[in-house]
């Protein structure tokens, strides 16, 4: 799909999770955003955690390898009550960052508010609010699924209207 004499850019967006790490790959071109591929890498609960990790650095290699994107966007940690699971989620998150500078391309991150903000014009919008309008702006037929790739899809989508 992407060439390096294009003009447009390929974006790669990341919802970090250990057990489900959402990705969305969506091509810009001005102000024209086209899918490219989403889901989500997964890991097994009854796995030894830093084999999940290492799965997870595995199922990224090779969605670097195959996308080659431009640049990559990754969605800040919120802390909420459970810091053994935020802990969990930030050992992904290193992996994703990892992963990402071993592939050599740029990388951007933001917070929920900002991704929010920037899809729905709303920093405080729902779930449903963000997958409407990710649907929306992608030009999709449903709501991409699971959440986790919709999440990831508003991540690069955040990135495509920011300067990097």
């Amino acid at each position: 799909m992407k060439s390096k004499d294009m003009e447009g850019k390929l974006i790669m967006g990341l919802d970090p999770g250990y057990g489900r790490m959402g990705f969305g790959v969506i091509y810009v071109q001005g102000s024209k955003m086209q899918l490219v591929d989403y889901g989500v890498a997964t890991t097994l609960a009854g796995d030894a955690f830093e084999n999940r990790l290492l799965h997870l650095g595995n199922d990224l290699h090779d969605l670097f390898v195959h996308h080659q994107p431009d640049v990559v966007a990754i969605e800040k940690l919120f802390f909420g009550k459970n810091t053994t699971t935020a802990m969990n989620v930030a050992h992904a998150r290193g992996v994703a960052l990892l992963m990402t500078a071993q592939a050599g391309c740029p990388l951007v991150e933001y917070t929920p508010a900002q991704i929010k903000k920037a899809v729905t014009g709303d920093g405080k919008a729902g779930k449903m609010a963000m997958q409407r309008m990710v649907k929306e702006l992608l030009d999709l037929a449903k709501i991409p699924k699971p959440d986790d790739a919709a999440d990831a899809l508003a991540v690069a989508i955040t990135a495509s209207t920011k300067r990097w």
